[in-house]
C-alpha cells in the first residue's frame, strides 16, 4: 500500500516557494521562513500568487510531489505536473472507454448512485445518534428512491436530472446537521461563485482540497485526471478527478465540514465579508481548517471492499487504483466508495 505522507500547505499569500538541494524553502520578502526535504511530503499546495522557481518545480516533478496553485482564497489556478507516468495502455483503454456511451453512462450511474447512497447514511447516521427527525427521515427515505433512479437512468440527462434533485433534497434538510454555533453558521442551501455564507466557503475550500487530491491520485495510477465518464471535457478541467470526488464529497467533506462546526473548532470570527455578498475565510481560519484536515486524512478506516484498514487520506488513491484495475479488465464492476 502507498505510503501517506504530509501535504505541505502554504497559506501565507507572498510566500515564494524554491529549492535548496534536496529541500524545499519557503521565503516571505526574500527571508526564509520554513524548509523542508522533498522525501517528506507527497505534495504542496500554496495559496497566492507568488509562485516558485523553476528549480523547486523541477524538483517536484522529479520526486513525484504534485505542486497545486490556489487563489488565496481557495480557487485553483493550475497545478504542476512532470512527465506523464503509467502504462500508456491503460491511458489509451480510458480514452477509448470515456467515447463509449454506454460505458460511461453505466461508470457515470455509479458515481452518481454511490454520491446519493452516502449522502443517505450521513442522514440515516445523525438518525440513529440523535433520534427521530421527521424532516431528515422523510428526505433519507427519497434518497433511497432517487439512487435507484440513477442506476437506472436511460441517457445522461435524466441522470444529472436526478442528480440535481438528490443534491437539493439534502441540502434542504442539511441544517438540521448543524448542532452547534446554529445561529452563527446559517445555512440556507448550496451556493458559490462567491459562496455566501461560512457553511458554503467552508464546502466549496474543501471540495477544492478533495479534487486536488484525487487528481494527483488519478495520475499516480496511471490514469489521465481530465479525460472523465460523467463530466464533459473542458479545457484545464480534471474531469475524471471529478468524476471520482462525487462518492467522496459526503464522506471526506460535508463531514468534515460539520465536525469543525459541531466541535467548535472553528467560529464565524473565522470568516470575512468579501465583494457581492460573498463571505471567505480569513487566514488564520484557513490554518485551522487545514490543520484539522490534516489530521483527519491520518485517521484509519476499513475500506469496506478491501476489507483492509487504510488512512483516510488514501481514500483517493484506493479509489483511483480501483477504477484503473476496471478499465483495464481486471474486476467486473467498478467499487464505489460507500459509507458503512
Amino acid at each position: 500500500m502507498r505510503k501517506l505522507l504530509n501535504t505541505l500547505y502554504i497559506t501565507t499569500p507572498d510566500a515564494y516557494l524554491s529549492k535548496d538541494g534536496m529541500n524545499v524553502v519557503v521565503s516571505v520578502q526574500q527571508k526564509e521562513t520554513f524548509r523542508i526535504p522533498i522525501i517528506n511530503i507527497e505534495s504542496i499546495v500554496t495559496f497566492g500568487y507568488m509562485g516558485a522557481s523553476p528549480g523547486l518545480m523541477k524538483l517536484c516533478t522529479d520526486n513525484s510531489v504534485s505542486l497545486t496553485f490556489l487563489s488565496p482564497h481557495g480557487r485553483f489556478v493550475s497545478r504542476v505536473q512532470g512527465a506523464t507516468r503509467g502504462n500508456v495502455l491503460l491511458r489509451t483503454a480510458q480514452y477509448r472507454l470515456s467515447e463509449d456511451k454506454e460505458y460511461a453512462l453505466h461508470l457515470s450511474t455509479l458515481f452518481v448512485g454511490g454520491k446519493i447512497q452516502n449522502y443517505r447514511s450521513i442522514l440515516r447516521r445523525f438518525v440513529r445518534d440523535y433520534g427521530t427527525n421527521i424532516d431528515v427521515e422523510n428526505i433519507a427515505n427519497q434518497l433511497d428512491y432517487r439512487k435507484k433512479a440513477a442506476l437506472r437512468a436511460k441517457d445522461f440527462d435524466q441522470l444529472r436530472g436526478i442528480e440535481g434533485d438528490a443534491a437539493n433534497a439534502y441540502f434542504g434538510v442539511f441544517p438540521h446537521l448543524i448542532l452547534q454555533q446554529k445561529g452563527d453558521f446559517i445555512f440556507t442551501g448550496r451556493n458559490r461563485r462567491p459562496p455566501k455564507d461560512a457553511v458554503n466557503s467552508m464546502l466549496s475550500f474543501v471540495y477544492t482540497l478533495i479534487a486536488n487530491d484525487v487528481a494527483a491520485a488519478l495520475e499516480t495510477v496511471g490514469l489521465d485526471p481530465y479525460v472523465g465518464f460523467l463530466h464533459t471535457l473542458r479545457p484545464g478541467r480534471t474531469s475524471l478527478a471529478l468524476d471520482v470526488m462525487e462518492e467522496l464529497r459526503a464522506y471526506l467533506g460535508d463531514r468534515f465540514v460539520l465536525s469543525l462546526i459541531n466541535r467548535r473548532q472553528i467560529s464565524i470570527g473565522d470568516f470575512l465579508p468579501q465583494g457581492e455578498e460573498g463571505i471567505t475565510m480569513t487566514d488564520a481560519g484557513r490554518k485551522t481548517l487545514l490543520a484539522a484536515w490534516q489530521t483527519r486524512k491520518k485517521e484509519s478506516i476499513v475500506h469496506p471492499y478491501l476489507n483492509e484498514k487504510i488512512p483516510i487520506g488514501l481514500l483517493p488513491y484506493v479509489q483511483a487504483m480501483l477504477l484503473a484495475r476496471y478499465l483495464r479488465g481486471d474486476i467486473d464492476d467498478y467499487p464505489v466508495f460507500l459509507i458503512r
